[in-house]
Parts: structure tokens; C-alpha cells; sequence
């Protein structure tokens, strides 16, 4: 396979960014979610995970799956880099709509040169997050840290500002800007239903009663609760 400057193949490029992101929260990232995060085969995951323990990048966790050596991490952070400004410089410089920037960068990130991501980097002043909200690495692998905590996680009365919405699916980045949920909305949630499983969430600044929003929707929205002194202010739709 094609390699980079960095020596790894595009395959060991996606397990890395692919356990990173599936231990991101400190947890091991087992066998079968790698399997599920990347559409391949238990027995191929394993093939590779011994691979990458062999060359340094990640270490077993005793019944609970693998998690990234300070190597390891460092390449998944470099590929993140280049993820997160590819979708950046598309969105913002060659006019792409959010939700189809995603399989663009995933192809675009293991071609490009490093010097073209940092000149991407440059033209576009160094941004600190891509349009999904998510943070994006330094050149020299440090990143913002962020949270668990998602819409779907928040009782009725919460208040919070969308952080960031997962970029890996076209119709859930639809979905979620029709209902308005983008970063940096500010929400507070009305009330849940069990059937169909949905919240009712009011967006600042939208008109109407409140929104609709189904679980599965609120699964992919990362948000962060407003302090007390935050809440409630301004004027809501």
C-alpha cells in the first residue's frame, strides 16, 4: 500500500485514528468496536493489533481490549490534524457543504504532503476546530480536551452549548442542522418521550414551541452544560 511521510500505510493510518477515537475517554478499545468503527472483520482487527503492538503503537489491556502507546497516540493525532484541516480548507475555501466533507478528508488525508497541510493550515489561520466543532491538534500533537456528554444524556430543564456533532454520517449531520444543532447553539431540553424515544428541545433563537429531536439525532451532538450563571439568558424563541 501507499505509504506518507510518515512510513505507515494508509490501513495502519485508520487504526490508529480508529482506536484513538474509540479510547479517546480513557477506556481500551476492544476487539469487536474496532471491527464495527472500521467495517472489517474480528479476525482481521486481531491480525493488525498484534501488528501494531509488535511496532510500538498501542498496548493490550488485560479482558478489555487495546489502547494507544504515547507513539501511537502521536501518529493518531498527526492523522487527525490532517483530517480535521482537509474538511476545514474544503468547507471554508472550495465552498463544500458540512455534511460531504467527511469522505472527502478520509481519502485526502492520507495523500497529501505535510508541507500542504500546514500551508491548508496557514491560508486558513491556523483554525482551532473544524466546522463540526470538533478540536483540531497542534503540529506538535497537543488538542483540546473535551467530554462525554452528548444531548441525548441531559434531563428536561438542562441548558448547554452544542460542542461538536459527529462528522461520519451525511444523513446524521442533516439531521441535525434541520433541527438546527449546530456549534455553538445554545439549547435547553423541554421534556423526553419513551415512545418514540425523542426530546423536546428549544434552540435559542428559533421560532415555535420547541423541537423534536429523536434520540438516535441527539446521540451525535456533543454538547456542554451552562453554568447557572449562563442559564436563561437572552432572549429565546
Amino acid at each position: 500500500m501507499a505509504e506518507d511521510s510518515s512510513g505507515l500505510s494508509r490501513s495502519v493510518e485508520d487504526y490508529l485514528k480508529a482506536i484513538y477515537a474509540l479510547s479517546e475517554l480513557g477506556d481500551a478499545a476492544s476487539t469487536s468496536s474496532i471491527a464495527q468503527a472500521l467495517d472489517v472483520q474480528p479476525a482481521s482487527v486481531t491480525g493488525m493489533i498484534k501488528r501494531l503492538a509488535e511496532s510500538g503503537y498501542l498496548t493490550h489491556v488485560p479482558y478489555r481490549g487495546v489502547r494507544l502507546t504515547g507513539a501511537g497516540t502521536r501518529e493518531a493525532l498527526r492523522i487527525l490534524r490532517r483530517h480535521r484541516i482537509i474538511e476545514t480548507y474544503l468547507t471554508e475555501r472550495l465552498g463544500y457543504p458540512w455534511e460531504g466533507v467527511h469522505p472527502e478528508a478520509e481519502r485526502l488525508e492520507h495523500a497529501a504532503s505535510d508541507q500542504l497541510i500546514e500551508r491548508m493550515a496557514a491560508a486558513l489561520e491556523n483554525p482551532s476546530h473544524d466546522p463540526h466543532g470538533a478540536p483540531i491538534p497542534t503540529p506538535t500533537g497537543e488538542i483540546e480536551p473535551t467530554d462525554s456528554l452528548t444531548l441525548s444524556e441531559l434531563a428536561p430543564g438542562e441548558e448547554a452549548q452544542v460542542r461538536a456533532v459527529r462528522d461520519d454520517d451525511m444523513e446524521g449531520l442533516l439531521a441535525v442542522e434541520a433541527a438546527g444543532l449546530i456549534p455553538g447553539a445554545r439549547i435547553r431540553v423541554l421534556a423526553r418521550t419513551r415512545t418514540p424515544p425523542a426530546m423536546k428541545v428549544e434552540v435559542q433563537g428559533s421560532p415555535g414551541p420547541g423541537l423534536d429531536v429523536a434520540v438516535e439525532v441527539a446521540r451525535r451532538v456533543f454538547v456542554v452544560l451552562l453554568p447557572p450563571e449562563m442559564r436563561d439568558g437572552g432572549e429565546r424563541g
